[in-house]
């Protein structure tokens, strides 16, 4: 685990310090602001989001493995583009770009009509049976 954490953290480095030379100072500031920016507004939208992703699990567009995927790519995403670095950039807008693929991919497939019927229910016809006392015993015998 340690070894992914550094080469995590050389990689990041040397994106970093080479998109910095590419940009100069003023565009690094800029690049750092503006994935600030995207990713405190994607966090403050993540309730929104969640609740998006539980609809599309209630009509059937989504379900659960898909539902966790969406949501924490997301919340990943929004989380690594507040980091400084240009490497965490590049996952961050990665995963984004992963949740905005199953909203889009989701929203193409047709819903299923409704996931939580059991097969046969709507085969099933309600019907109540009245029985009626054929033993009229009105008198009685010693």
């Amino acid at each position: 685990m340690p070894v992914f954490i550094i080469i995590y953290l050389l990689l990041e480095l040397y994106v970093s310090l080479s998109l910095g030379e590419e940009l100069g100072f003023i565009g690094s500031v800029l690049w750092i602001l503006a994935t600030l920016s995207i990713g405190m507004i994607t966090l403050r939208l993540e309730p929104f989001t969640i609740m998006e992703n539980l609809q599309a699990v209630g009509v059937g567009k989504f379900d659960m493995k898909k539902f966790q995927d969406a949501t924490m790519a997301s919340f990943l995403g929004a989380i690594l583009l507040i980091i400084p670095g240009a490497f965490s950039d590049m996952i961050g807008f990665g995963l984004l770009f992963y949740t905005f693929y199953l909203r889009f991919v989701a929203k193409i497939t047709p819903a299923k009509p409704n996931i939580y019927k059991t097969k046969g229910e709507e085969d099933v016809i309600d019907v109540e049976i009245v029985e009626r006392n054929t033993n009229n015993n009105s008198s009685i015998e010693c």
